[in-house]
């Protein structure tokens, strides 16, 4: 290329990069990424879900991103140190339960739980069938009967001396029948043995009974308000740093399993099936509307993040390498010699 033009192209390229990124800065920048945002939103309601994405995409994406995607052991290592921040920072010493919860929400969670009528029930049925209930139940009723047999009941209250009498004469008979505690004892447990059944289904249509809707609400909010005043601090006290890593440890192995399993994976299509089900054949606006994500949204987030971060990368220089590199290749390109050097051009076709 003639040096004449060649010239020519550096000094149109210099140009073009000076141009282009003086555009990418300040006021210039943000009125750019503003129009750009407007015409992506309007071209958005022009186009579904269904053509910029399908089903199979999606979950591929998400068994990608976030079922096989290895996390790093200094993700464990900064969760954990997060967490002791969390739990150590001033805050938990002034931030009061009721000031993160309010009385109305508890109220609402409450009653949402209170139209559970038939977990409830189930719940009961299930902690009445465990054998630690039934072996509760049964030395409950062994220990109450010998202790009224021998120490509280009506006659040895209210007649001096009586109580003396029968543990005189329990220790005498068993001088007299040695092993007679342990037969009583065995005959007891024996009794109770074939009246546990009984005893449990009695106790079980009382519970049902008794905790109705507003036994529970009343306990519930009384529990609320003995509560509700404490701190952050208060609460948490025995949970030190060293169980809350612990905690953390735990519940990001469960994480690692728990991803990886066919139920999250059930899960994970039954939601991007009807995600596609609903706004597969809507405008991308509908989706967008129905998230909240809006023209001001956008650019509240551009003028926090894009336009900041942008300015430390013209600083940095990148900007500008980035521009020249895009437009260095066009002004090198046969298509713009061909424009540059028409003389040169003619002359070789002469």
């Amino acid at each position: 290329m003639p040096t004449h033009n060649n010239d020519t192209a550096s000094q149109l390229l210099e140009l073009h990069v000076k141009h282009e990124v003086a555009s990418l800065k300040g006021a210039k920048l943000r009125k750019f990424l503003r129009q750009e945002v407007s015409e992506l939103l309007d071209h958005a309601g022009n186009v579904t879900l269904n053509r910029i994405a399908s089903e199979n995409q999606v979950a591929e994406t998400l068994q990608r991103v976030v079922v096989n995607m290895e996390l790093n052991a200094g993700v464990l290592e900064l969760a954990a140190e997060m967490a002791t921040e969390v739990l150590n920072a001033p805050i938990q010493e002034t931030a009061a339960l009721g000031h993160i919860v309010t009385q109305d929400q508890v109220t609402g969670f409450l009653d949402a739980a209170l139209e559970l009528r038939h977990q409830r029930k189930q719940i009961i049925s299930d902690i009445i069938a465990h054998p630690i209930y039934q072996e509760l139940i049964s030395n409950m009723v062994y220990h109450g009967v010998v202790n009224y047999l021998y120490e509280d009941n009506l006659i040895t209250k209210s007649v001096p001396g009586i109580g003396s009498m029968v543990k005189f004469g329990k220790r005498m008979a068993n001088k007299a029948v040695p092993g007679l505690d342990e037969t009583f004892e065995r005959r007891l447990k024996a009794w109770l043995a074939e009246s546990l059944p009984g005893l449990i289904s009695r106790s079980e249509k009382f519970l049902q009974g008794a905790i109705s809707d507003d036994e529970v609400r009343k306990t519930v909010m009384a529990a609320w308000e003995k509560v509700e005043d404490k701190t952050l601090a208060e609460l948490q006290g025995g949970l030190g740093a060293i169980q809350l890593k612990e905690f953390v440890a735990l519940g990001y192995e469960f994480w690692l399993q728990f991803r990886k399993t066919d139920y999250f994976d059930g899960c994970a299509r039954a939601v991007v099936a009807h995600l596609f089900v609903k706004y597969g054949d809507q405008p991308l606006t509908d989706l967008l509307d129905d998230l909240g994500v809006t023209r001001e949204v956008i650019m509240a987030e551009v003028d926090a993040w894009a336009i900041p971060v942008m300015g430390v990368l013209q600083e940095e220089g990148y900007i500008e390498a980035l521009v020249r590199r895009r437009l260095s290749a066009f002004y090198k390109s046969a298509a713009a010699r061909k424009i540059l050097e028409p003389e040169s051009n003619d002359k070789g076709q002469i």
